[in-house]
């Protein structure tokens, strides 16, 4: 049986968001405008789940968190935690490299005022879910924010009331392979959050340090 694919380019399954980004396109002729494909290796240790392509960075860059504020504080996080070949993120075309990690969204368009409907979310979860079955056996699944929480959940037909979303919360999740994923949570790194100091970098750092943790204890 073919396996679903884990990105469509040419997707137009969810009707405000394809209108809304060919309003973008229209508005802004250099931006990407389009899904956002995942980015970073192809059988990562790590993966990062966000909520959706921000207007300015993503869905300008074609890069998920590249140009906007919140991958500020991302990749030089990942720079920090040894997953990133550089501290910053400014095009699709700069040479960064990711390293044993790879970074996704919930949704991949463009959402009006960055709030995808929940059957947009639902639509969209067919592609998350064919990305974390590809995964390896023990993988570290980085979900941004309750959303990405519940998106990943959803995509492994697991309960919620199950694995509660908390900051720096790992969670082992049950898997068709002989180990299981591991779900470790994080607020999201948006303008709001850092800016309100409910995210602070030494928090973020720190889950990302055990995220490393746990990727090196699975080589």
């Amino acid at each position: 049986m073919m396996s679903l694919p884990i990105f469509d380019l040419n997707c137009r399954q969810c009707p405000r968001l394809s209108d809304f980004l060919d309003e973008n396109q229209r508005q802004y002729p250099d931006y990407h405008a389009r899904p956002v494909a995942p980015f970073g290796v192809k059988n990562p240790k790590l993966l990062i789940v966000g909520l959706a392509p921000g207007m300015h960075g993503a869905n300008a860059t074609g890069r998920p968190f590249t140009g906007d504020h919140a991958g500020i504080l991302l990749y030089q996080t990942l720079f920090d935690t040894g997953f990133s070949s550089a501290p910053t993120s400014d095009s699709a075309d700069d040479g960064l490299r990711l390293k044993q990690c790879r970074i996704s969204n919930a949704v991949k368009c463009l959402p009006p005022q960055n709030k995808p409907t929940g059957e947009e979310i639902r639509t969209c979860n067919q592609f998350l879910k064919a990305e974390l079955a590809s995964l390896r056996r023990g993988a570290c699944v980085l979900a941004l924010g309750t959303i990405a929480h519940a998106a990943v959940l959803r995509a492994l037909g697991l309960k919620l009331k199950d694995y509660p979303f908390g900051h720096n919360q790992l969670h082992e999740l049950p898997h068709k392979k002989p180990k299981g994923l591991f779900l470790l949570d994080s607020y999201h790194c948006s303008r709001y959050n850092t800016q309100t100091r409910r995210l602070t970098t030494p928090m973020f750092q720190a889950v990302f340090e055990r995220a490393r943790a746990l990727v090196d204890a699975k080589n």
